[in-house]
Parts: C-alpha cells; structure tokens; sequence
C-alpha cells in the first residue's frame, strides 16, 4: 500500500518515476491563463490568515462546501476567518475522489511543508502554524511566485483597463517572472447585457476614439489591442457559451450597433450575428500582431438567480453548459483562414463530449513552421481531476500529436495553485510511462524525456513567445 502524497504520488510504474525525476520535477512554469490580481504582485501582498489567501474568491472550494451544508455565513459572509476554515476543514474529509482533496495538501505540504491531513481534529493546529508562517517574509505573493519558479504569468484584463500595475512590474528590475496582460473583451462581445452601453463610453474615454458608430468601436478595439501589445500582451481570451454561425454584413452589424446604443434590446439572432462578427474582426486584429487567440467554451453561466443578485457572478454557481461547437468552430476558423488571419488558437471545452470534436479540428487548420497552431486546450474548470486531464491527453493523442500539446495552466486567483502544475505533471508523467511499460510506448528516455519536458514548459513558452 502506497502512503497518501509520498513523492511517488500519482506514479504507478518506475517509467513514470524515471520521468518524472529526470525530466520534469523542478521544471519552470509557464502560467499562460490564469486570474491573478497584478496589483497584489506589484505590492507584494500579505496575507493575515490562511483563510484569506486560500478561501477568499475561491469559487471551487465555495461550491463544495455548500454541498456539504455549509451555511453561506462561513463561506461568503461575515464569519471570522477561523470560522471559515473551520467550516473548510469540516468539509475536506469528505472530497476525497475530488482534485480539492489532493490539491488541498499539496498546497499545505508544498507552500507550507505540512503533511498533516485537514480535517476537523487537525484544523486549528494547521490554521495557527500557516498563520505563523504568513507573517514571515517568505510568504508574501512574490515569494510563493518564486518559490514555484513562475517564468510567465498570463492574467486576465479588460480592455479597458490602464494595465498600471502591469507597467510598473515590467520596470521592476527586483522582480524576475513576466507578468503579460490578456486581452478579454467580455463587455465588448456581449452586447446584450445590461451594462454595455456603460462598457462603450468607458472604452471611449480610455481609447480617446469616439464609439459612436461601428467604424469608431473597432478602431477603439484596435487602438486597446495596440496599447496591450506595447505593454506586453500577446494573447486574448474569451468566454465562448457557444457560437452560431450567422451570415452578415457589416451593414447590417452597423445597423444593430446603432440600434443597441439608442437604448433597444435586440433579438437572439441580432445577437448571435453581432458576436459572429465582432470574433472574426478581433480574429484579425490578433493575427496582426501574432497573438494567441485563446476560446473557452461551454461554461453555463450563474444558473442561481436569485444567488446571482445576492453575490454577482463567478461566485459558484456555473454549470458545465451542452452545445453544439463543430459548425460553428470550423467554419469561425475557416473564415479566418480564407483571409489569411487565423491567429494561433487555443480551444478549450468544459464538457467532455467535445473533446474529439475540437481535437479533429486541429490539423483542419495549419501553418508551416509552426507546430499545433490549432491546439486542444487542457483539461478546464470542471474537468481538471485525474479523469479529464487524461481523456484529454488521450483524445489529443489519437487524432493529433501529443508532443506539441502546449500542457497546463492554472485558471486560479490563488498564488497556491501552482501546485495543479506539479499535479498536471505527474500525471502526464504517469500516462507516458504507463504507455511504454505496455509496450505502446518504446522504451526511448531520450525522447519522451524530451517530450515531457516539452509539454511541461517549453511548448507553451514558444507558442505565446515565438522563441
């Protein structure tokens, strides 16, 4: 019987060791998307209890407690921070078979070098010595970045944003690991929500363009893809519920434009012809420039109303959405494509069904000299456990090749969560080795050294560098 998080955690065959300790423990990482507030790394963030630093806006750890019963007072409300964890340490017995279970004690042996198991018996004697710890020096919000050996951080912003505390860590010379902007034009794309119009004139007033027209919107669009690349941007992002193909003119997105401004709400259709449009035209501002052009797909978005007004969004209670993605994608990839303006693409899929439909899209669209420029994102939101990250890597293998797959990222607002690298790690590391131990795999350390490497790190440095 094997002990819980030794150091062979995860590795079921001496292969998989091998490559793990050879080839990829203490490998850099390369955190393309993930949620982090630039502002708390540029002033070197504190932390007064364990509780603010790993409960606060953590909406996976919310989720699960409140279906243990949990009552919202000790996960969102005015409960004191040892009531909180307290509330956390009631509920971690009872996730083992969820990636929190594992990922909970990586973070407290790896961040604080306790490998105690969280429950209620042990709940005050780890809160009191994480406490102690976080007043030290070292475990400030640059600290755990170093510690975990972070080359790049790839956050999340709106494009209306200044990017001030992105600037002022770019001329920071104490300070080592690139922190790049993401482009994620949310208030841009939906168009029916209710603070659009609001969105536009702050996008006016920070682009200095008039957005009084069509015309004047996507020259302020330009004039933000612009300011984002000067200060370090490289990528966009955007959620993507699901995507119709819709048969336009830019007449006609002129006229709806137009339409929305004065005040009027348009129809599904208007809609979707509206987001049809605005992708491809974005498309082309990041193939511009040569950025990554990252799609998230399929989430259902605060299916509780009534938690929705009470708490706002991304507070716990998105679904994993069902939609039919194959269309659409291929033909939004294909338009691009016939105007030689198909940016390197990232598709991720939040429900498990659509894994080989968007892995088979990859070799649909390509480019010399750039290996997986289409490529099957990892294992996202609700399906990075065990489970989802090898069907993904498995489905990625048997339509496409696995050695350009550009691997993991955290998707987190938690400076802890570098550890899913080591997690995501070891179980690419366990899939290999599982495949040469069966003989489907040959025994060949060189090169599957090289390949974890590669998948592991140095993939996803030169698809978003182009080194």
């Amino acid at each position: 019987m094997k002990t819980f998080l030794d150091d062979q955690f995860l590795l079921n065959s001496d292969t998989a060791v091998h490559l793990y300790n050879h080839a990829i423990k203490g490998l850099p990482i390369f955190d393309f998307h993930c949620h982090l507030n630039p502002q708390e790394v540029w002033e070197n963030k504190s932390y007064n209890s364990i509780t603010e630093i790993w409960l606060g806006g953590d909406h996976y750890k919310w989720r699960t407690m409140r279906m243990h019963g949990i009552g919202e007072r000790f996960i969102t409300g005015d409960a004191s921070d040892w009531e909180k964890f307290a509330a956390w340490a009631e509920t971690v017995p009872h996730l083992i078979g969820n990636p929190l279970y594992h990922w909970t004690h990586l973070e407290l042996k790896m961040y604080f070098g306790i490998d105690k198991v969280l429950s209620p018996e042990t709940a005050r004697e780890i809160f009191d010595e994480c406490n102690q710890k976080l007043q030290q020096p070292e475990y400030r919000s640059r600290a755990f970045i170093e510690k975990s050996n972070v080359k790049f951080i790839g956050t999340t912003d709106d494009p209306i944003s200044t990017l001030e505390f992105h600037q002022l860590l770019k001329n920071d010379e104490t300070f080592q690991t690139i922190i790049a902007p993401t482009f994620r034009p949310d208030g841009a794309l939906f168009i029916e929500r209710p603070g659009y119009r609001e969105w536009t004139e702050k996008l006016e007033q920070v682009s200095g363009v008039k957005t009084d027209s069509l015309d004047g919107y996507l020259a302020a669009l330009k004039q933000r893809v612009d300011f984002f690349h000067e200060n370090g941007g490289r990528a966009s992002d955007h959620d993507i519920p699901k995507i119709e193909y819709v048969e336009t003119s830019k007449e006609e997105i002129a006229a709806l434009y137009a339409k929305r401004l004065s005040g009027e709400e348009l129809t599904n259709d208007e809609v979707a012809a509206y987001k049809w449009f605005l992708l491809t035209e974005l498309g082309k501002m990041y193939a511009e420039k040569q950025w990554v052009m990252q799609l998230h797909m399929g989430a259902l978005r605060s299916t509780n109303t009534k938690m929705k007004n009470l708490l706002g969004p991304d507070t716990g209670f998105d679904s994993v959405g069902e939609s039919n993605f194959a269309e659409g994608i291929a033909r939004f990839l294909d338009g691009l494509d016939q105007q030689d303006a198909l940016p390197r693409t990232i598709l991720f899929n939040l429900n498990q069904k659509d894994n080989v439909v968007l892995a088979g899209m990859m070799a649909n669209f390509y480019e010399e000299g750039v290996p997986g420029k289409v490529q099957l994102g990892s294992g996202w939101w609700f399906l990075d456990h065990i489970d989802g990250m090898e069907r993904q890597m498995k489905d990625f293998a048997n339509v496409g090749l696995l050695s350009h797959f550009i691997g993991m990222l955290t998707d987190s607002r938690s400076f802890l969560s570098y550890a899913r690298h080591d997690y995501f790690r070891r179980i690419l590391c366990n899939l290999l080795g599982e495949w040469v131990e069966k003989g489907q795999a040959p025994n060949d350390m060189v090169f599957m050294e090289q390949m974890v490497r590669n998948i592991g790190y140095y993939n996803a440095e030169k698809y978003f560098l182009q080194r």
